[in-house]
């Protein structure tokens, strides 16, 4: 199979971009895949295609910006000159531009895939009937609020032309089969990024317990109560404690972090990593004693969530939305906080570096969570997913003859 993948991808900042990473690296490692071609945003340096197993080709071609208008045409025009056998689009609403009509030309591709009967599968890893549109960055207007809601419907209705939509949560295919009264939405888990053979190692290096948070901050992910809690903590127990904020701004909210080492300059051992490499994240998880979830809302499926219970850490969340579902449906544990609260956050924060057994405890219980959906088993699913439409399009072309 001769298989296309509209995404994000390193080293691209966009949204999804390790996610797509990771896909490709699994991906090549699977015999039915003959060549991957990943149909990616610009970025001035080359994407990052280090991986030694697998042997099937990769094709890469920058064919479109975030924000541009070209990017329907652009894209159908990289699908028209490389002929994939079947195209997976990695999508989110926000995906091809932060201004409403670049997003939504982006999202009309589908469509196009399936008026061209290329089979086509939509990754989609939120729906905006489950975002809280004010905390995740949108608007916090009511009736601007009302306003999303109608594109964002409108939007959906064209994503579901695809042949299949796979979502991580089994809320999400609830929601829209009952909603859309469609039949083509599939489950398909976030899955895990790196799952070792071995479990990982549950001590810590020599040195301050890392107190880290990961991700894109400034809209529904802030990191001031965080800050603020590990303050109470170190002052309550004595504890040698490092906060380490490892990511990017929100692309909504340019010049947050800086605004926020400025605002907290007299808090010592705050470290702002930047953006992370890929080979740069095993190292960053492995040190850190504790993983944070600075959310007042959640967007999807907890890529970082994922990654924590990889490395075997212990993680401290929000009980809200997505999280607790993840709680409750994949068998992650954590100690929980209420947003925006720091006497919360400070206390669950304590509670697990004041305890290293009930540490190591709940790191195990999410590395063995994370094990159950390796992404291998992820990129079979939709390889299957796959095989499946091609074979059904093939039958309607053979009746359509007769």
């Amino acid at each position: 199979m001769k298989l296309a993948i509209v995404t994000t991808y390193p080293p691209s900042k966009g949204t999804l971009n390790e996610y797509a990473y990771h896909l490709v690296k699994h991906f090549r490692q699977k015999q039915s895949i003959t060549e991957l071609i990943l149909l990616t945003d610009t970025t001035p340096n080359a994407k990052d295609i280090p991986f030694s197993i697998g042997s099937c080709n990769v094709t890469v071609k920058q064919c479109w910006e975030f924000n541009s208008y070209l990017n329907l045409y652009s894209v159908t025009n990289a699908i028209n000159q490389t002929q994939p056998d079947a195209v997976l689009f990695n999508l989110q609403f926000m995906k091809f531009g932060d201004k409403k009509i670049a997003a939504a030309l982006g999202l009309i591709l589908p469509l196009v895939c399936k008026l061209k009967r290329i089979p086509n599968i939509v990754l989609l890893h939120n729906i905006l009937e489950e975002v809280d549109l004010g905390n995740s960055g949108f608007t916090s207007n009511k009736l601007l609020q009302k306003v999303y809601g109608f594109i964002g419907t409108t939007l959906t209705k064209l994503i579901l032309q695809a042949d299949t939509v796979a979502v991580t949560m089994q809320k999400y295919v609830t929601v829209l089969e009952k909603k859309y009264k469609v039949k083509n939405i599939q489950l398909i888990p976030h899955g895990t990024f790196e799952v070792s053979t071995e479990a990982p190692d549950y001590n810590l290096p020599k040195g301050p317990l890392q107190i880290m948070a990961f991700g894109k901050f400034g809209t529904y992910k802030k990191v001031e109560l965080m800050i603020e809690a590990v303050e109470k903590v170190r002052h309550a127990t004595g504890f040698d404690l490092e906060i380490v904020i490892a990511g990017t701004d929100n692309p909504n909210v340019p010049g947050y972090l800086e605004k926020v080492k400025q605002q907290y300059m007299h808090v010592p051992q705050i470290r702002f990593t930047g953006y992370v490499e890929e080979h740069e994240v095993p190292t960053l998880f492995k040190e850190s004693a504790v993983v944070v979830f600075p959310y007042t809302s959640t967007t999807g499926s907890s890529g970082v969530l994922h990654q924590a219970g990889s490395y075997g850490k212990a993680v401290v969340m929000p009980d809200i939305g997505d999280l607790a579902l993840l709680v409750k449906d994949e068998g992650y544990k954590g100690e929980f906080f209420k947003p925006t609260n720091v006497d919360s956050l400070a206390k669950a924060i304590k509670t697990i570096v004041t305890n290293e057994a009930y540490r190591i405890m709940l790191g195990k219980t999410n590395y063995k969570a994370s094990t159950a959906y390796p992404m291998s088993k992820i990129t079979d699913m939709y390889i299957n997913a796959f095989e499946n439409s091609i074979t059904k399009k093939e039958g309607n072309k053979r009746l359509a003859i007769i």
